[in-house]
């Protein structure tokens, strides 16, 4: 096991900076999980990391020590990839010793290890197969476990699930979580489904244009979003935000009003609110509560309504033409064209500069 360090890390691809400076502490034995958006270096980032991409600048240390310059093979880590990259020519068995057998280890070593590794991933019984005779998730636990025998330091995984469907993602999602307990090795995953993030990490990396937004556990930045990026990319559904007029500000609170929200107090959690501008609130779909007569804080009109078994979704125009998701119990019935209100606790909403928005607006 091993922590990982990256300072002032940065890549180019001639005049295009992909990376921009990232920095990033990953505890030993921690499960760290890159998330963003498509394009935003999270996968470069781990390709640098393994040590398939070079640095441009700055100072990657695995174990205490600087790896920059080492090549893959000797920095102690392990990869586990989206396409499985397993031999089709060859059994479970042998593709899961091949790399032991590339370095050269003795037969008993490769028969321990990979028995081993059969018995953590539950794959005994395959292991005399051939891999067009495993499925899809079969075929996975095949590449996590030619990582396993290697013992590294580190394990990276750059989208392994995204393969398999909702079912496999789902039950592979739980296999990887138990392999962490079980090995207690240091693990980067990178993904761009939030729900894999939420649930499998110890501590969350959000990137988007090849830089840092927030680092923290996955309830801090659901709780507490740094920025209006971080706040609108993770939760299912997406947050909500509606822009307002800024009142007054008094202390760490602000009061604002909009044509479809009754006036609130909101506190600004340090961020530049200034009395008279406009800014953008935040609520989660799943804090809004439907109000009789269509009273409330918030006012609209039901476009749709989805009944999803565990909970019902709402799609809500408001009176000034934005929209408004609500995340109801599962017996909520609202009809089409229905006049709704809405109450929400004014302590979990978040207030954003309307800058911020006008930043992640699409250019």
């Amino acid at each position: 096991m091993a922590e990982v360090r990256l300072r002032n890390v940065r890549k180019s691809f001639g005049k295009a900076e992909v990376i921009k400076g990232v920095d990033i502490d990953i505890e030993d034995g921690e499960f760290v999980v890159f998330v963003g958006p498509s394009g935003c270096g999270k996968s470069t980032l781990l390709r640098m990391i393994a040590g398939l991409e070079d640095i441009t600048s700055g100072t990657l240390e695995i174990g205490g020590r600087v790896v920059n310059d080492i090549q893959p093979k000797e920095r102690g880590i392990a990869m586990v990839f989206q396409t499985y990259a397993i031999f089709p020519h060859m059994t479970v068995r042998e593709n899961m010793a091949f790399g032991l057998t590339i370095s050269g280890a003795g037969k008993e070593e490769k028969k321990t290890k990979v028995q081993e590794a059969a018995r953590i991933l539950q794959m005994e019984h395959l292991l005399d197969r051939r891999p067009s005779q495993l499925s899809g998730g079969q075929r996975q636990r095949v590449a996590i476990g030619r990582a396993i025998v290697r013992d590294p330091q580190v394990f990276l995984f750059d989208e392994p699930l995204s393969n398999l469907d909702a079912a496999l993602r789902m039950s592979m999602r739980m296999e990887i979580g138990k392999l962490h307990q079980t090995l207690g090795t240091s693990m980067i995953y990178v993904t761009h489904d939030q729900v894999e993030a939420m649930t499998l990490a110890d501590k969350i990396v959000v990137l988007r244009g090849g830089e840092v937004m927030q680092v923290g556990s996955p309830m801090e930045l659901y709780h507490e979003p740094a920025n209006l990026f971080v706040a609108g990319f993770l939760g299912a559904p997406s947050m909500n935000f509606v822009e307002v007029k800024v009142e007054g500000v008094q202390g760490h609170e602000a009061r604002v009003s909009a044509p479809a929200l009754e006036p609130i107090t909101v506190a600004t959690k340090g961020r530049p609110i200034v009395a008279g501008d406009t800014a953008i609130l935040g609520i989660r779909p799943q804090y809004l509560r439907p109000v009789a007569d269509a009273e409330g804080m918030l006012h609209g009109t039901v476009e749709l309504t989805e009944r999803l078994g565990s909970e019902t979704v709402v799609d809500v125009a408001l009176r000034d033409g934005s929209k408004l998701i609500a995340a109801l119990p599962e017996d909520t019935v609202l009809e089409r064209g229905r006049n709704v209100g809405f109450d929400f606790d004014p302590a979990q909403a978040h207030l954003f500069p309307r800058e911020e928005a006008m930043a992640d607006a699409p250019h």
